[in-house]
């Protein structure tokens, strides 16, 4: 893959293929400690809540990323993976992201890590749908209403990680007591309806780029250990497109 040219004229490090390999590795690595403690302390989650609610999974992905924007020329002290990642909000007084990067008190990136695996897919689509489009309209209006000072517009990225199994790829149906529903979502599996509505989130501009990659825990150990169900919310796109604006914001720092 050749290297990106950013607007100033600039090179933009070629994204390696697999460039998550490492972090999906890391995920289901993590999960299964996770379960394995809940196991030997005599409780556990209802079905696998623990996956969800237990954290850390998602750490490997936050490391990549952090390597990712230190390599190009970001400040460490600029780039927040551990404490420090509050944002104020409109509706709420403050939202904890994933990643941050604020620098010279001007916020220039923020990005929210998910994932799902089974078996309530149904329950948890809702949830993540719910969540994910309510904390960008938190975040636009805070930025809107100048809550995040004299920043210029921040960058805002949702990556997904969707356990690629036989239950995900199943025609789901639709209730239409009253309307039809729209017709992409007719016979859509939860691994279609995610990918419309990762889309959808930078369609509508509620996220600057998503990402979504599905990955099955029996492939964890294997370089080749995800998959990316659209090239436009593929891996590379998504740390392409947040390099470029980092990029950017690190010309305009130095006056250049």
């Amino acid at each position: 893959m050749s290297a990106r040219i950013s607007a100033d004229g600039q090179a933009i490090p070629a994204i390696e293929p697999y460039v998550f390999s490492g972090a999906v590795r890391t995920y289901w690595a993590t999960l299964e400690r996770q379960m394995k403690a809940q196991d030997g302390r005599g409780k556990s989650d209802t079905g696998t809540r623990t996956r969800v609610t237990g954290g850390q999974q998602m750490n490997g992905f936050s490391a990549i990323l952090f390597e990712s924007l230190v390599a190009l020329g970001t400040p460490a002290t600029d780039v927040y993976v551990r404490g420090k990642r509050d944002l104020p909000g409109f509706f709420r007084p403050h939202k904890e992201w994933d990643i941050v990067v604020v620098s010279d008190k001007k916020l220039i990136a923020a990005i929210e890590l998910k994932s799902q695996v089974g078996p309530s897919f149904g329950n948890n689509f809702n949830n993540r749908t719910e969540e994910a489009l309510g904390s960008a309209a938190d975040f636009w209006t805070a930025f809107r209403e100048n809550t995040f000072g004299a920043s210029p517009q921040p960058w805002l990225g949702y990556l997904f990680l969707l356990e690629d199994c036989p239950e995900t790829h199943k025609p789901v149906s639709v209730r239409e007591p009253y309307f039809p529903v729209r017709p992409e979502f007719v016979g859509a599996s939860y691994a279609k309806r995610y990918e419309l509505f990762c889309r959808k989130l930078v369609l509508e501009r509620h996220y600057s780029s998503a990402c979504m990659i599905l990955s099955d825990a029996s492939n964890a150990e294997r370089k080749e250990n995800y998959s990316e169900p659209a090239k436009d919310l593929s891996a590379p796109q998504f740390l392409t497109q947040l390099l470029s604006h980092v990029h950017m914001g690190l010309q305009m720092k130095k006056g250049t």
